[in-house]
């Protein structure tokens, strides 16, 4: 299972909607004949890599799989008509699939079959290794990543507003290798006007991820990197008070754009896990870091600590109000190891869940 879950992991960040699923498969003997993973939506299964790959030496073997096979029609026929088919003798699965259209129904179907199935080796491990995805059906969004870098003082900008660049090369690159990890990367109106970013993942990834702009007023630049689709796509996201010629000027520059029932952080994440993503980056400014915070809309934090000092009462710091009032209502975040990224520190943690 430990084989299993390192091929599933090399498809990190590309299966979207899917999830990460290794398999290995083993003859009568105990001899590894055939293994495979997930590579992309619409690709074949891990299971029907791996047994493609053992042929007739699948036949009265065993089959470790990740997560449950499937027992629906998708894009894809049902993995767990292809174990039956194969003649194995025995399954083992990490991790139980919660999506309703399998959700022990492929567990049911190989023991139907005659087939021996052992649940749960590895499960903890295996559900951190999808925890985005089990986050998005469980909860209807997907999994949400707040990354901020600032200064050992806690400022993301000067009081005037520079912020280029308060973190050395080698955590700008860690960030590039995190984008390439997501679905979608998320901005403001006001990240979009002062930084003017291009939030890609410089090539670490094919296809780039969504790049996304919540907007409530749509006053944004005419011209700005996230304008041109060349390398990645962009998409707009606004509320219905969005004013109709700022619409229109989008249009005429080829963004796609939707329109949200409120221009709120949780109703843009439902919009995005519609489109398949199970994992998404705000990169945002502190109001909108916040406002995601509050609405349950961010699980993770990574905080890149540069050894420098930016000073300033006005400074811009990485997260706005979030309405406590008393030191009983600060959010405590997992304790977390630092990593050295250059000279800087990185601290990444888990929010408490709800």
């Amino acid at each position: 299972m430990a084989r299993a879950l390192a091929l599933a992991a090399l498809a990190d960040g590309r299966t979207s909607p899917n999830p990460l699923v290794g398999c290995v498969v083993l003859d009568a003997e105990g001899e590894l004949v055939g293994e495979g993973y997930h590579r992309q939506a619409g690709q074949p299964h891990a299971e029907v890599m791996a047994l493609r790959r053992a042929g007739d030496r699948a036949k009265g073997g065993t089959l470790y799989v990740t997560l449950e096979p499937c027992c629906h029609h998708g894009r894809t026929p049902p993995c767990s008509e292809a174990v039956i088919a194969a003649g194995l003798r025995r399954v083992v699965i990490a991790l139980a699939d919660p999506d309703p259209r399998v959700a022990g129904g492929g567990i049911a179907q190989l023991k139907a079959a005659g087939i021996e199935v052992i649940s749960g080796v590895r499960q903890a491990e295996a559900a951190q290794q999808n925890r985005a995805f089990l986050h998005r059906i469980r909860t209807g969004r997907p999994w949400g990543l707040l990354k901020w870098a600032m200064s050992l003082d806690g400022r993301t900008a000067l009081p005037n507003g520079a912020s280029q660049w308060i973190s050395s090369p080698p955590a700008r690159s860690w960030v590039h290798h995190l984008r390439a990890g997501v679905d979608a990367v998320i901005v403001g109106g006001g990240t979009l006007r002062a930084d003017n970013p291009l939030l890609t993942s410089r090539g670490q990834r094919n296809p780039e991820p969504l790049r996304v702009v919540l907007s409530r007023t749509l006053e944004l630049p005419k011209a700005a990197q996230l304008w041109d689709q060349s390398s990645a796509a962009t998409l707009v996201a606004h509320g219905p008070e969005a004013p109709a010629q700022a619409k229109q000027q989008l249009d005429q520059l080829g963004v796609e754009r939707i329109e949200l029932v409120a221009c709120e952080p949780t109703a843009l994440l439902e919009a995005l896990a519609q489109r398949g993503c199970n994992r998404v980056l705000w990169e945002c400014g502190p109001q909108l870091a916040a406002a995601a915070i509050a609405a349950g809309c961010v699980q993770e934090t990574a905080a890149v600590v540069a050894p420098a000092l930016l000073g300033g009462a006005a400074a811009r710091t990485p997260l706005g109000d979030l309405g406590f009032s008393a030191m009983d209502q600060v959010i405590r975040l997992s304790p977390s190891s630092p990593q050295e990224l250059g000279s800087d520190w990185l601290f990444q943690s888990l929010l408490p869940e709800d």
